[in-house]
């Protein structure tokens, strides 16, 4: 992402190798055999089935210490299959929190105020009443926030500053003095979903999470409320969603990502006015890809000269690569 591999380079101990499109399986094979680092997108529809890491990769990796992911998520790399195979795995979270905290509120705005409805009837020759689409402050309104880490914590950052907002957050894995710290309620999920007018989702994609957002669920959430989600796609069930905000549940919707990315030009959501769409582009800023690149070459960096992990996945592999470390530089 970024510099990382400008900063890698010039760091002079990291002879870097890109895979590319161009090359054939074969050559990819012989690449992955011999590599000690595998830096991956984080996005799993934008790596190649033969480049993900899992049991197939992992056994032609024969040389392989460390998985690098370039975002937060994980989505392409099989964690259990790294831990068995004795491969570290590290991401980059928080990285761009600022900037998706930042797009998130842009699309709750947006909702509120009705601004990308208004545009597109102005497109068209709209000539009605502004009655018709009236919209809401954000000020003082109640947020719910799913998921209490980097990108959560900025968003109740801003939420409290800029708008005043009383902001209550679901996090079973976040310490108590973590939600005092940001002077944000710990609610159960029930509640934060019957009193919320926003909800907005940042957990990442596990098996506890998988259609976490289901029909159920969104019948629990406020009537009128909306859903917003920078997460990852199949956290929230897309048909389930499209009958809630049919039916008027739900009001408004602001979806970064989706269960196909890009999301095809047929998917209901996509047809509905209330619906705010982009394609996985909430963390993907200038300053964000450079901060992330920095974060890449700065973490492996400091793990090749002895120095902990700031954001490992699977920690309990440390020793086994502080000792392939060893191996590498004797």
């Amino acid at each position: 992402p970024g510099n990382s591999m400008k900063l890698l380079k010039d760091y002079k101990i990291f002879n870097l190798i890109k895979l590319t499109k161009n090359q054939n399986k074969s050559e990819w094979e012989k690449l992955i055999s011999i590599a000690h680092i595998y830096q991956i997108n984080a996005s799993r529809d934008e790596v190649p089935i033969d480049l993900q890491v899992n049991f197939e990769f992992l056994k032609k990796a024969r040389n392989l210490t460390l998985v690098s992911s370039s975002g937060s998520g994980v989505d392409p790399i099989d964690i259990k299959q790294c831990s068995n195979f004795g491969i570290l795995v590290v991401n980059q979270a928080g990285g761009n929190s600022e900037a998706v905290a930042e797009h998130c509120i842009s699309m709750i705005i947006s909702l509120l105020k009705r601004i990308s409805e208004l545009d597109r009837h102005l497109r068209v020759g709209w000539e009605g009443s502004r009655k018709d689409f009236i919209g809401q402050n954000l000020h003082s309104k109640n947020i719910g926030l799913i998921g209490f880490g980097n990108v959560g914590k900025k968003m109740a950052e801003i939420c409290h500053l800029a708008f005043k907002c009383k902001v209550m957050a679901y996090d079973p894995y976040v310490d108590d003095k973590i939600f005092k710290q940001f002077k944000v309620k710990r609610c159960s999920l029930e509640e934060i979903l019957k009193k919320s007018d926003i909800i907005s989702v940042h957990v990442p994609l596990t098996p506890e999470t998988k259609n976490m957002f289901n029909k159920n669920i969104f019948k629990m959430m406020k009537k009128g409320s909306i859903f917003i989600t920078s997460a990852r796609g199949s956290i929230h069930n897309e048909k389930d969603l499209f009958n809630s905000l049919v039916s008027g549940h739900i009001s408004g919707a602001g979806l970064d990502v989706w269960q196909t990315e890009p999301p095809h030009s047929n998917n209901p959501l996509l047809k509905l006015q209330n619906v705010i769409a982009t394609p996985h582009m909430a963390g993907v800023t200038v300053e964000s890809r450079n901060k992330m690149g920095e974060f890449v070459s700065e973490q492996i960096y400091d793990l090749f000269n002895g120095k902990p992990p700031l954001r490992p996945i699977n920690k309990e592999i440390i020793p086994i690569f502080k000792s392939k470390i060893k191996m590498i530089k004797n």
